[in-house]
């Protein structure tokens, strides 16, 4: 079960879970620009694929991306990343939208997909362990409180983790998970559908009072 937040401005909330070394230097860059135009930056992920691959993970600010929306982001980034030059060899840019099981990365995101499983790697070690497994409760103030898979007896199961001391965290892919994300492509092409209809509604009426117009206006002169 997850919950639906929106967020006025695509920038109002900062990321907590952010990059190093060179994806940092392309996050740096790309962030503003993407904010700019009304979407977030997710993950930033530098890869040997295809040579080198520059992966750049966005969405809108109520969490949806379509193709259109990526193509968008490309077309925008890809010149200011060839002024900017922050990879010193040649590279594919590519975007994408987060995918199901998406990376989270705001204090948001923990509250937003709490009802899921979660897989959490930590930059600093928590009582000894670094890697998390489990069922996500939410946020709890600065952390995201989860629930144990593997807690032994005796062990508490619930743990709040400190999210800006997490090194990656991930929605973990189940059949919930992908049901839940079909209805929201499902709500989200109705939502689509309604606005052309609506929009094409708009063009009609203002089609009909320019044409209106124009016979007033030849009825005048006769």
């Amino acid at each position: 079960m997850t919950q639906t937040i929106e967020t006025t401005s695509a920038g109002a909330e900062p990321r907590l879970i952010v990059e190093q070394g060179a994806a940092a230097r392309v996050a740096a860059i790309v962030e503003p620009v993407l904010d700019g135009i009304g979407y977030r930056l997710v993950r930033i992920k530098i890869s040997g694929l295809e040579g080198c691959t520059v992966q750049i993970m966005a969405e809108r600010p109520d969490g949806t991306m379509t193709i259109e929306d990526c193509e968008t982001v490309s077309r925008t980034l890809s010149p200011v990343l060839d002024v900017a030059d922050p990879i010193e060899r040649a590279y594919r840019l590519e975007v994408s939208s987060p995918g199901i099981d998406r990376p989270l990365v705001r204090r948001s995101d923990f509250e937003r997909y709490a009802g899921n499983r979660v897989r959490v790697e930590m930059a600093v070690a928590i009582e000894g362990r670094r890697r998390f497994r489990g069922f996500l409760l939410g946020a709890d103030g600065d952390g995201a409180r989860i629930r144990r898979d593997d807690a032994a007896p005796g062990e508490t199961a619930e743990v709040v983790l400190p999210i800006d001391e997490m090194a990656e965290a991930k929605l973990v892919l189940t059949d919930e998970l992908i049901a839940e994300s079909l209805r929201r492509g499902k709500a989200q092409q109705k939502r689509e559908a309604r606005l052309d209809h609506q929009k094409r509604e708009a063009r009609r009426g203002t089609d009909q009072t320019h044409t209106n117009g124009a016979s007033a206006a030849h009825n005048g002169g006769e």
